[in-house]
């Protein structure tokens, strides 16, 4: 088993001062990773804000959750990274994904593609960005992508290279993951209708062991390196598990309470009992590096001060 960490989505902030407080609260209650989003809307660019948030700290690790790979060539998005690995002094996780809003490739211009296509691209990029990670004169010819010798500058810290993530939950996605990525992770959620629906009927439990036993298989050999990511929507400390459960239930109509309370993608109980439940998860699921959203930092740092690192 590998041992706990956690990580917490952060929106944004209005200054450097802001978000550098966020960085040094997230240290200081034991989180080992601050990630940041890439939508076009009201957040921060993450790579400069990334390189603010490590600045302010010294073992926080700054990650991106994930970049749309479709907003950026892969060799602006390996000289960005290998610049933010060797500005925050090698604690860049670059985590990559293949777009899924609609809206914001309309706002931007830019062709939205069908999934596959999208996701043969990420793949594409994905070898591009790792080989030019690792230092060496890249050439690369593929159906969306053709680079020619090319090599960055500077390097990463991180050798051979700053972990990449990849991180969802349709099959495709998931499998190219676990062929390329350190960190895989799941997410639950399927987009429809260009990004504007989203679906959570694939957080029945059911689901989530074949999402897992698809990624063993696709990785191969691989898959005692990887490590395994779970992205929490919901953190409800509570006495009351089921109540909380049949509230969100009711939001949730795809959900019963049961199907809830199993989840990888929600937390409910006391600390004892949300301490528990990740435990049995990983004994489950493999999965030991937990992200949650922001507005739950205080409620759960409990339980990284009880789980992390162990």
């Amino acid at each position: 088993m590998k041992p706990f960490r956690f990580g917490v989505s952060v929106r944004s902030a209005g200054s450097q001062a802001e978000l550098a407080d966020k960085a040094r609260k997230l240290e200081d209650l034991g989180y080992s990773v601050l990630a940041l989003p890439d939508h076009l809307t009201d957040l921060l660019a993450p790579m400069p804000a990334l390189v603010g948030a490590a600045a302010a700290t010294r073992r926080l690790r700054v990650a991106t959750m994930v970049l749309n790979n479709d907003f950026r060539h892969p060799i602006f998005v390996a000289r960005e990274a290998a610049t933010v690995d060797l500005l925050s002094d090698g604690r860049l996780e670059l985590g990559l994904g293949a777009g899924h809003m609609k809206a914001e490739y309309d706002q931007a211009g830019l062709s939205f593609d069908p999934s596959p296509i999208r996701v043969e691209r990420l793949g594409e990029a994905v070898v591009i960005v790792k080989r030019l990670l690792e230092g060496g004169s890249v050439s690369f010819a593929g159906r969306h992508y053709r680079v020619t010798d090319h090599t960055i500058h500077p390097l990463p810290v991180q050798r051979p290279r700053p972990p990449v993530f990849i991180g969802g939950s349709a099959p495709r996605l998931l499998a190219l993951a676990a062929r390329e990525a350190d960190i895989v992770g799941l997410t639950g959620i399927a987009f429809r209708r260009g990004g504007a629906v989203r679906d959570v009927s694939d957080w029945n439990a059911a689901v989530v062991d074949e999402r897992v036993r698809l990624v063993r298989e696709a990785a191969g050999e691989r898959y005692e390196r990887i490590e395994l990511n779970a992205l929490v929507q919901r953190v409800v400390v509570t006495d009351d598990r089921r109540k909380a459960a049949e509230e969100l239930a009711r939001r949730w109509e795809q959900l019963n309470p049961e199907e809830i309370l199993e989840s990888p993608y929600v937390l409910i109980g006391s600390i004892e009992e949300i301490v528990e439940t990740l435990r049995v998860r990983r004994e489950r699921w493999s999965i030991s590096y937990v992200i949650i959203f922001e507005p739950y930092i205080d409620a759960f740092a409990p339980v990284v001060a009880r789980l992390a690192g162990t």
